[in-house]
């Protein structure tokens, strides 16, 4: 086996392979660029070597500097991790010219797979299924405009070196082609260097199902399905494995495809091939179609894990050193199930836009498994993917798995930058998704007017009102005990509080018991056994039987409670004051229309407009960039520029002021 490899990539994919290859006695080095010096992976390796600045391109997308660093500290094989240049076959021989073992496939694998029109038009000469389209080399307009009409609306238009949804449009008429196109095409040409696209039928109940397989050059298995249905803007969220609803022989047609494409290309080491699955009729053997191949490690890797018992880094590392297959087909099988959340510093409740900063507080779950690269007081920067952890739970089955995976996202504290765990939570407990009935289009559907983490809790209102009411006796019992130390300041406590929340009021009277506290709501007693303590962020206790997990913490007003997807305001007065306020008068909210503010931090990269100018409703203002995301700022009303804030190439904040138009 290898004695020292080096890992080039960063964050939690560096992490999980360090992890793997040293309880395998394997030395580790690490690569940083300068806005990772201080990272959890440089700390985890035995050795870690400065391969420049903090924009990918000046360090992690360093080819020469990275194989160069290998040879200078000894390693003998290079691991890709995923993203970066682990799909790179330049890359590939690079390492190889200089004598190293690539742990991956060969680089003409990558290439068989590489571009989206070349792969699809060999999968096709392989027998293997393909989604009816456009994968030719001509690129002018009118010609693909007569393709999508033959193929018939609505279609996919997609960058053929694309990934992650960039260069991607879908055309419900003939009418919005040309400019979905032109689109398509700059954005493709921006992103990858290459602006050239294909043509595909839009499947209107799509999922997406992916196969894990594996080879060593010369055979090939496959590790079984995930699911990846759940999507925004055409990246993952939640994945799982097995998918739902899937039969034996959908799953023996699927497998068998996936293996014959890796054995197609000699492929070697981990690879997933992607389908698009018509779930209009139920899953069905005639109904899934190639998408594309990853011919990497991906980031769901560990759902098929879990469902396994194959550790998939230790095969690559297996594989790589000229070992065969430690497994074949007939000795897989499928135990349980398993799904991961993708934990990302973002605002749902903004479009998902990135967040940056620092994390005053990270405390994983210990309910489930956590692969993760940051801790408290890390900094999430701007100059990569936003991702916080990965949380994985697995379970006997996919009930027991989803009820493992909510506790796990209620006992999950992050402070210091907006992030997706409300999110994630209102999925795992939707009806739908509890149903196992995904498609693509899932949080489209049920989210169309985007997400606000301002919800009631779906499963039991009563829970917030309880806990509330509950922080706040204890919060008033402390002060009274406090009060009694000063004479003439006693403050006797009251048993009898409004909980508002929203515009709700509800009167309970809360008591003490040996156990907690008795909580008297709706004519209904409910028992709260619970030892928590002030100060603790997390309010774990039995209510009537039921072991909730209520993230607390104190607001202007009252608290901020976290539970079950739902963030709530929660305000406990005096009957009296809640009396007072039925006359309190409303002030309106400032007009802040005439004011364009960043939707994020990030740099102004482009400023559209100039003072005096005249703007209509919708208009280009401005163009912010963050992890390597554009976002439009537009004029939210018609008038003209009044003043120009910022310039550009400025650094913004979020709500920073851009540009006012009156």
């Amino acid at each position: 086996m290898f004695e020292k490899i080096l890992i080039a990539n960063r964050g939690e994919i560096a992490c999980r392979v360090m992890a793997t290859a040293q309880s395998m006695g394997i030395a580790c080095v690490a690569v940083y660029s300068d806005a990772d010096r201080a990272a959890k992976h440089v700390a985890m390796a035995d050795q870690a070597v400065h391969i420049g600045g903090s924009k990918p391109a000046e360090s992690y997308l360093r080819a020469d500097v990275i194989v160069a660093a290998a040879l200078a500290c000894g390693a003998e094989a290079i691991h890709p991790g995923y993203g970066f240049l682990s799909e790179n076959p330049d890359f590939v021989e690079a390492v190889e010219t200089a004598g190293l073992v690539f742990i991956g496939p060969s680089a003409s694998a990558m290439r068989a797979m590489g571009l989206k029109d070349q792969a699809k038009q060999l999968m096709q000469a392989g027998g293997v299924p393909v989604v009816p389209g456009y994968h030719g080399d001509n690129q002018e307009p009118a010609f693909l405009s007569q393709q999508a009409a033959e193929i018939g609306f609505p279609v996919l238009i997609k960058a053929i070196a694309g990934g992650g949804g960039k260069g991607m449009r879908l055309v419900t008429q003939r009418s919005d082609f040309a400019e979905a196109l032109a689109s398509a095409q700059a954005e493709a040409l921006s992103g990858f260097g290459n602006g050239a696209v294909l043509i595909e039928k839009y499947i209107t109940t799509p999922r997406h199902i992916e196969i894990q397989v594996f080879g060593d050059g010369a055979q090939a298995v496959h590790l079984f399905e995930r699911d990846c249905s759940l999507q925004r803007r055409h990246q993952k969220v939640i994945e799982e494995a097995p998918a739902p609803g899937m039969t034996p022989e959908m799953r023996a047609a699927m497998g068998q495809a996936a293996v014959t494409a890796a054995q197609m290309i000699g492929y070697k080491g981990a690879g997933t091939v992607e389908f698009i699955v018509d779930a209009s009729d139920g899953l069905r053997p005639d109904r899934f179609w190639f998408m594309e191949m990853n011919t990497r490690l991906q980031v769901e890797h560990p759902v098929t894990e879990a469902i396994t018992g194959v550790d998939l880094v230790a095969w690559q590392l297996h594989v790589a050193f000229g070992a065969p297959l430690p497994l074949m087909q007939a000795a897989l099988s499928i135990n349980g199930h398993a799904i991961e959340a993708r934990l990302y510093a973002e605002d749902p409740a903004n479009d998902f836009l990135p967040a940056t900063g620092r994390l005053s507080h990270l405390r994983l779950s210990p309910l489930a498994r956590s692969d993760s690269a940051v801790r408290s007081g890390d900094i999430i920067s701007p100059y990569y993917d936003p991702m916080i952890a990965k949380l994985i739970t697995y379970g006997d089955d996919r009930s027991q798995s989803i009820t493992r995976m909510v506790d796990a996202l209620d006992n999950y504290y992050i402070r210091g930058v907006n992030h997706n765990i409300s999110f994630l939570n209102a999925l795992m407990v939707h009806p739908r998704f509890v149903k196992g009935d995904l498609t693509t289009n899932f949080i489209a559907d049920e989210f169309p007017d985007g997400f606000h983490a301002d919800l009631v809790v779906q499963d039991d209102p009563a829970i917030a009102v309880v806990v509330a009411a509950s922080v706040h006796q204890l919060d008033c019992e402390r002060a009274g005990l406090l009060s009694d130390q000063l004479e003439g300041h006693e403050v006797e406590p009251s048993n009898d509080w409004i909980v508002a929340i929203a515009d709700q009021h509800r009167s309970v009277q809360v008591s003490l018991t040996d156990t907690g506290y008795l909580v008297e709501l709706d004519g209904q007693d409910c028992h709260v056994v619970t030892q928590w303590s002030l100060g603790d962020p997390l309010f774990k206790a039995v209510i009537n039987d039921v072991s909730v997990s209520v993230q607390v913490e104190p607001a202007v007003s009252g608290y901020r409670l976290f539970y079950r997807g739902a963030e709530i305001n929660a305000r406990v007065i005096s009957p009296r004051a809640a009396d007072l306020m039925k006359h309190m008068l409303f002030k309106p909210p400032v007009d802040m229309s005439k004011f364009l503010l960043s939707p994020m931090p990030g740099l102004l990269v482009k400023l559209s407009v100039n003072e005096g100018q005249e703007v209509k409703e919708g208009e280009e203002l401005a163009v912010v960039e963050a992890m390597k995301m554009e976002t439009t700022i537009a004029a939210s009303k018609t008038g003209k520029v009044k003043s120009i804030v910022l310039l550009e190439g400025s650094i913004v904040e979020q709500n920073d002021v851009v540009v006012e138009v009156e």
